[in-house]
This record gives structure tokens, C-alpha cells and sequence, in this order.
């Protein structure tokens, strides 16, 4: 996790807030220059007076030792490297098919576990010079490289004509295409590509061979022992890890989408650029926020975490905002790229999306960490949930929850009482009736926009799914007797004997909605329904849990009043 405080900033698009930041690494804060714009957040490693300046902007002073050196920490993996000084040098980033992630100028050099999910990371300061074999040692030698579908060759690389220096090899992402040759090392010069010379290439040429080589790669490299410092050599803004790629493409990361089809150089500055689509900003969750000057920004794939700290809390308000509000902005798009990836085959629980979003959701029984995120997704028929945005068509059909909008209600929105900040936690929860029982479910949201956003189409998706699913029926037993007992959206409910030898079955009672006084259920397979008639109380044995029949006959109920205008 990476810590900073407070600026602003921006990449294409309107440039919306600019200012200082200051990031900690390694329990220490480092000054740089933050940009928001529509569509992305950039830190950018300054020289001081653009530093100090900015910093005056946001009325931040000086940290005190506050130095270049740092660590950074995905979440959930520990990470060390000492950065080094500023250098104009660009990297680039080969790990990842369709990884829309801008290389960090200066090519800083996380350690391993930054990258979860992909076993680590080699760099500077886990190749020692001292662990590499001398009989190596600035001789040439030709590596052949399969890249992979989904991990390109799973490098990245530094250096080039205009910084004079040779192209190297800065990264080796552990588990990938390189790594399994053994035969790597970080700060191997790359003297040529299939045939093609690098070794009087710019980045940017380096960067397009290694694009154009195909499958198969033939890697003539030479070990620069002497390279190893300038290898190191980086800012705390290329230790800010956003390794992993994120869905910002939109394939969402299909396997066959270009390695680099999105990689943007930069040759002046270290930088490192979060793209915020699908990016989840909050507050009060990863980081304790006791003086309420953090931000939050969760990576698409739920790895990497950001905080941003601002010299008070309405600066940091001020900045939740205005980034909070560009990632909003997005959403539509993802959903109509989401929907030209899936195509007609639709998703898990429906073919539409309604709409989708990220939500803070209650861990019950876990007091340490109160808050977990969560990517909810509303289609015409479910509420689904997932551990993060999924990056591959197939991931959309294996939610971590499925709750079926006809049997879910909202059973409360509003302030959470438990904030520790009162007044600035709004909540709902949703209960879903289920064969195992009652699901339920807590969710925060971060603006009081959201909570009506959120509310508001719950409530609509349960009343449209009931009118599109317009009757439901199940097996019972009455009196001791098989029976179906269907329950229509217009006609209400009737209860019929099951055929038996090709006979039509026969009705034993029929009732409209409004005829129903009372209705309860034992929990456990007893469903209870009075009408007020001579027959009395209709006791109706369901097999299984009778959760799902109460909770449908609610929203029928529901519905019908709404679409009555008796209810806003």
C-alpha cells in the first residue's frame, strides 16, 4: 500500500486538480506532483522547486525526513527497495497481455509480492550482482522466450539511446515467460530481438521490436554488472505498485488483445498513472483515518490499494470529490464495454446490466477489518457480487453471491450508526430469501448520491423483475395431499392438485391479492397463508425452506402497489 498526501492531477483529458503530494515509502514521505484528470490520476516525480511550489499550492510543507529511498507495498504482500534518486530514463512494463498500465519513468524497483497473483517480482535488489555467475559476466548469450497469452514476455525494461544507456532489463516478473527461462537476469543488456540490433535503439524502438517478435523470442543479452546501480535507480513514484492489469481495456483483458496496444512512454520524469476506470474510491477502509485526511483508491483487481493524505479534512474532501467523481463518470462506459464483450450470451443472472459499481460491504464478525470491497452488479433479474472486476468473459458467470432480485428487499438505508465518524458513513442492507434461509447483506456507500443511486435501483429491479417473471410455482403438500401452489403477478394465488394418470389437475382454492389478510411462515418448510374464508388459515408444507415463496410474495405485492403510484 502506498501512502500519500494531498494533490491533484491529470493525463489527457481535462486537466481538473493539480498540486503536491507527498508519499510514504517505507514509513517515510516523499514529495511529488499529482494530476487529476477524467480519466486518471498521475504522480510524477519533480525536481524541488516544481515540488515546493506545488506544495505551497496545497499548503503542504516539507516532511520531515523525507529523502528518495522507500518501499512500496501492494496489499496483502510485503515490499522493499530502496528507490535512488530521480532519473529521466522511461521503463516499460512487458508483463501483462492487454495491460493498459503507463511504465513508470525511472524504472523504480519493487521487491517480491508486489505483484500479487504472479508469484513477485525480480529486480535490482533481489538479483544481486554477487548472486549472478561470474562465467556470465559481460559475455553474450541467446535466450529463447515463449511469450504467454495472458503474461506477454513478463518483463520490464529501462534505458535507450536518448538516456545513453543500453536497453535493460529492469523487472522479471516471477512465474512468467522470462522467469521460466532461468536463463535471465535484471540487468541484462538487450542487444538485439530476433535478429533486429538494439544497441543503438531508443526506448520507444526497443519497446516496438519487442511488440513486433511474436511467440517465440530470441533474446541476445549480455549481463552488465556495472549497469546495477542505474538499474536501481528510481524515484518513490516507480515503487507505487499497479503492477497487475486492470480490465481499463475494452476487451477487459482478453488473452488476445495487444501486450502494448496502450503503453505510453515517458522519457522526462518518473510517473506512474492510475487509470481510474473501475478503480473503487473510499475512505476509512484500508488505512485508519483518526484526523479524516485520507483517500483511497483500489486497483480494478483488488491488489493494489493508494491512500492519498491531505493537510486537512476538507482538502481530502475536496480531493475524494473530485476523483470519486471521475471514476463515477466511467461507469457507463465499462457497462456498455462489459456488454459488447459478453455479447448476447449475457451475464450470470441476466443478459442486461442495470448497473454496477463498488461498494464497501460488512464483514460480520470480523472487527479488525470492519469493511471489505466489493463489485455489485445489477442486472434485470440478480444482484450479483464479485471479489473484483473480472478480466476474462467466463469470470462474469462465477459471482462470489447471486441474489435473485424477486426474493430481495431493502431492509434499510441511511446512516450507520456504528461510524466512527458520525454522519459520514450512509448504508443499506438488502435480505434475500434463500433454500438455506434468510441472506443478508450490509453495504456502505460513499456518498449520500450513491445511497439514493443504489436504493433507488434495487428497489426498481426487484418490482421489474417480478412483472418480467410474472409467476412462480412450487410443490407442497395440503391436507395430506400433493398440490402446486402458483402464484401469478396479476391473478394472485391459487392452489391446485398435482395430475395424477393424465388427469387435469383440479383447483382447491383460488384468491386474489386483496383477499389475503395474513401470511408467516415457521422458517423451516411451513408456509401459512390466511384469506379470511370459511377454510381458515391454508397451511401449506413446501419441503424446503419457505424463505424464498414469502420474500417473492412481498415483491409481487410490492410491485403492484408501486406500479398503483401509491407509493413513491
Amino acid at each position: 500500500m502506498a501512502v500519500a498526501a494531498a494533490g491533484g492531477g491529470g493525463v489527457g483529458g481535462r486537466l481538473l486538480r493539480s498540486g503536491a503530494l507527498e508519499v510514504l515509502v517505507r514509513d517515510r514521505w516523499h514529495r511529488v506532483l499529482v494530476n487529476l484528470s477524467d480519466e486518471a490520476l498521475v504522480l510524477s516525480s519533480e525536481d524541488g522547486a516544481n515540488a515546493s511550489a506545488a506544495a505551497a499550492y496545497n499548503g503542504i510543507g516539507a516532511a520531515a525526513g523525507s529523502n528518495a529511498n522507500g518501499t512500496f507495498c501492494a496489499r496483502g504482500a510485503a515490499a522493499a527497495a530502496p528507490g535512488g534518486a530521480h532519473s529521466g530514463a522511461a521503463a516499460c512494463n512487458l508483463s501483462g497481455a492487454g495491460s493498459p498500465d503507463s511504465p513508470s519513468g525511472g524504472g523504480g524497483s519493487p521487491k517480491p509480492g508486489l505483484v500479487s497473483g504472479l508469484g513477485g517480482v525480480r529486480t535490482a535488489f533481489t538479483d544481486l550482482p554477487e548472486q549472478v555467475p561470474e562465467a556470465i559476466s559481460n559475455k553474450k548469450r541467446c535466450v529463447k522466450v515463449l511469450k504467454q497469452e495472458m503474461g506477454g514476455l513478463g518483463i520490464s525494461i529501462k534505458g535507450g539511446k536518448e538516456n545513453k544507456m543500453p536497453i535493460l532489463i529492469s523487472k522479471i516478473f516471477k512465474g512468467l515467460a522470462a522467469d521460466q527461462t532461468q536463463a535471465l537476469y535484471v540487468g541484462d543488456a538487450i542487444l538485439a530481438v530476433n535478429g533486429t540490433d538494439l544497441r543503438d535503439a531508443t526506448h520507444d524502438e526497443a519497446v516496438q521490436a519487442l511488440k513486433r517478435a511474436g511467440k517465440e523470442v530470441l533474446l541476445e543479452v549480455k549481463y552488465m554488472r556495472e549497469a546495477t546501480p542505474y538499474v536501481k535507480k528510481g524515484s518513490p513514484v516507480s515503487e507505487i505498485g499497479w503492477e497487475t492489469p486492470p480490465p481499463e481495456s475494452p476487451r477487459l483483458g482478453n488473452a488476445s488483445s495487444d501486450p502494448l496496444s496502450q503503453v505510453s512512454l515517458s522519457i522526462h520524469r518518473d510517473k506512474k498513472t492510475i487509470p481510474l476506470k473501475m478503480c473503487f474510491v473510499t475512505r476509512n477502509m484500508a488505512a485508519s483515518d483518526l484526523e479524516n485526511r485520507l483517500v483511497e483508491i483500489h486497483s480494478p483487481d483488488a491488489k493494489h490499494t493508494l491512500v492519498l493524505r491531505s493537510k486537512d479534512s476538507a482538502t481530502a474532501q475536496a480531493w475524494f470529490n473530485a476523483i470519486h467523481s471521475c471514476a463515477s463518470d466511467l461507469i457507463p462506459k465499462v457497462i456498455s464495454e462489459v456488454k459488447d464483450q459478453l455479447g448476447k450470451t449475457g451475464i450470470a443472472g441476466g443478459r442486461e446490466i442495470r448497473h454496477l459499481g463498488w461498494l464497501a460491504e460488512k464483514v460480520l464478525g470480523e472487527n479488525e477489518k470492519r469493511w471489505k470491497p466489493v463489485l455489485v452488479v445489477l442486472t434485470e433479474k440478480d444482484l450479483l457480487m464479485y471479489e473484483n472486476m473480472p478480466r476474462i468473459k467466463d469470470a462474469w458467470f462465477t459471482p462470489l453471491h447471486s441474489c435473485p432480485l424477486l426474493a430481495t428487499r431493502l431492509v434499510h438505508s441511511g446512516l450507520t450508526k456504528s461510524s466512527p465518524q458520525p454522519g459520514t458513513d450512509v448504508s443499506f442492507a438488502t435480505r434475500t430469501g434463500m433454500r438455506q434461509g434468510i441472506e443478508t447483506h450490509l453495504f456502505r456507500t460513499e456518498t449520500s448520491r450513491d445511497l439514493s443511486l443504489w436504493t433507488r435501483s434495487i428497489v426498481q429491479g426487484c418490482h421489474n423483475a417480478a412483472e418480467l417473471t410474472t409467476e412462480i410455482t412450487t410443490a407442497c403438500t395440503y391436507k395430506n395431499q400433493a398440490c402446486c401452489l402458483t402464484i401469478h403477478y396479476d391473478h394472485g394465488f391459487s392452489l391446485a392438485t398435482e395430475p395424477q394418470d393424465g388427469a387435469f389437475s383440479k383447483t382447491i382454492v383460488q384468491f386474489p391479492y386483496e383477499k389475503l389478510k395474513m401470511s408467516s411462515d415457521d422458517g423451516i418448510r411451513m408456509l401459512y397463508l390466511d384469506f379470511g374464508g370459511k377454510e381458515g388459515e391454508i397451511q401449506l408444507d413446501l419441503h424446503s425452506c419457505p424463505k424464498p415463496i414469502v420474500f417473492i410474495i412481498h415483491s409481487f405485492l410490492s410491485a403492484k402497489i408501486a406500479r398503483l403510484g401509491l407509493v413513491a
